[in-house]
C-alpha cells in the first residue's frame, strides 16, 4: 500500500529517546516481571540444580530468602511459587496440599517476613499432591473422567490454605470449570475476600513446551495426558469461552500459557478484556529454547531475550513470567 505522505518515517525514529516514544506500551519495568519458583521440602536449606533448566534451582524454605535477596534490591517486586513435596503421602485428591507438609506454605511466611513488600503468588494445583500427578480428582470408570465437583472443593481449599499462609494472589493452573468461583467464594466466606486476588491460568494449552517443568516440578501425569482438560492447541473460540467463563467467576487477572507460540490470544484476550491485568508465561521449554540456542551460537541471548519479552509487551501483556528474571533485572538496570 501506498503512503498518503511524501515523507518517509527514519526522522522520527532516529535516536534512543525518540525510539522509546515510539514504543509506549513496551517499556520493560521490573514490574513486568513475575519470577517462578520451585519450593523442595528435602530440607529448608536445599538447593538443588535442574538439569533440563540449567541456571534455575529448587530451593528449600530458607534458602531461598538468600536467592532472593540480591534480587529484591534489584526491584525484583513478584514471585509465583510452586511446591514440589517429595516426603508428603500422596492420595487422589491431593489432600497432602492444604497441611503443613506443603513446602509452599512455610515459603510464604518466610518471604513475607524478609521481604513484605514483594508480591507472592501461589500457585494453585493438585496436581504436586496427587497420586496421579492429574490436576483434578478423577473418577473411577473407564475413561478416567474429572469429577469436577471433588475438584473444585479441593482446589478451593488449597487456595485458602496460602491465603491464610499470607499469599497475596492465589493462581489456579488446573483449568477446571468453575474453580474460580469456587475459590472466590471460599476467600470470601474466610475473610480474604479483599485481601487475597485471584490470578486465573485462563488460557492454558496442552503444550509440549511443558516438558522441562515437569521434570522440575516433578509433577507428570503417573498416566495418560492433560488434553480432557487443557485447550486444544488451535482453539481460538475456546480459549476466548474460557476466560469468558473466569471473568464471568470472578477472575482479577488472567493468563495466557505458554508465550511465544500465542501472542495472538494475548492481543485478543487482552482486547476482549482491556481492564484486567494480562499474564503471560514464558514456560520453561521457551526458556530452554532461548538458553540452548544461545548457548550453542545461534543468537546472543541477552538481544533475543529482549526482542522476545517486548513482543509479549506488545502483544498486551503486563507482566511475563520468566525464569530469566533475574537476567532480565540486570538488562533493565543498564
Amino acid at each position: 500500500m501506498t503512503s498518503n505522505t511524501p515523507f518517509g518515517l527514519h526522522a522520527g525514529y532516529k535516536n534512543s529517546t525518540m525510539r522509546m516514544w515510539q514504543s509506549t506500551g513496551t517499556e520493560l519495568h521490573p514490574h513486568n516481571f513475575m519470577l517462578p519458583l520451585f519450593i523442595t521440602d528435602e530440607s529448608p536449606e536445599a538447593k538443588q540444580d535442574i538439569a533440563s533448566l540449567p541456571g534455575v534451582s529448587r530451593w528449600g524454605t530458607t534458602s531461598v530468602l538468600d536467592f532472593l535477596r540480591p534480587l529484591v534490591s534489584k526491584g525484583l517486586s513478584s514471585v509465583l511459587l510452586f511446591g514440589v513435596p517429595d516426603k508428603v503421602s500422596k492420595d487422589e485428591e491431593g489432600s497432602a496440599g492444604v497441611t503443613d507438609d506443603n513446602p509452599v506454605h512455610k515459603a510464604v511466611k518466610n518471604i513475607k517476613t524478609e521481604f513484605p513488600q514483594l508480591t507472592v503468588a501461589c500457585d494453585v494445583c493438585l496436581c504436586p499432591y496427587t497420586s496421579t500427578g492429574h490436576c483434578g480428582v478423577l473418577r473411577n470408570d473407564a475413561e478416567g473422567s474429572i469429577d469436577n465437583e471433588k475438584s473444585t472443593k479441593f482446589l478451593a481449599e488449597q487456595a485458602l490454605s496460602f491465603a491464610k499462609s499470607g499469599a497475596d494472589i492465589v493462581a489456579p493452573s488446573d483449568m477446571m470449570d468453575g474453580r474460580i468461583l469456587a475459590i472466590k467464594q471460599m476467600l470470601a466466606k474466610n475473610g480474604f475476600e479483599n485481601k487475597v486476588a485471584v490470578l486465573s491460568y485462563a488460557v492454558k494449552f496442552a503444550s509440549s513446551f511443558y516438558g522441562p517443568f515437569r521434570d522440575a516440578a516433578k509433577s507428570a501425569p503417573a498416566f495418560g495426558d492433560r488434553k480432557r482438560y487443557q485447550l486444544p492447541l488451535g482453539s481460538r473460540g475456546l480459549a476466548a469461552r474460557a476466560a469468558d467463563r473466569d471473568v464471568s467467576e470472578g477472575a482479577d487477572m488472567l493468563m495466557v500459557k505458554p508465550g511465544i507460540a500465542y501472542l495472538d490470544l494475548v492481543r485478543e484476550t487482552k482486547d476482549r478484556f482491556p481492564h484486567h491485568p494480562m499474564f503471560i508465561y514464558q514456560v520453561s521449554g521457551e526458556y530452554a529454547m532461548l538458553y540452548h540456542g544461545a548457548a550453542n551460537g545461534a543468537f546472543n541471548l541477552e538481544t533475543t531475550l529482549l526482542e522476545v519479552v517486548t513482543s509479549m509487551r506488545r502483544s498486551g501483556a503486563d507482566v511475563v513470567i520468566s525464569y530469566f528474571t533475574p537476567q532480565l533485572l540486570d538488562l533493565i538496570r543498564n
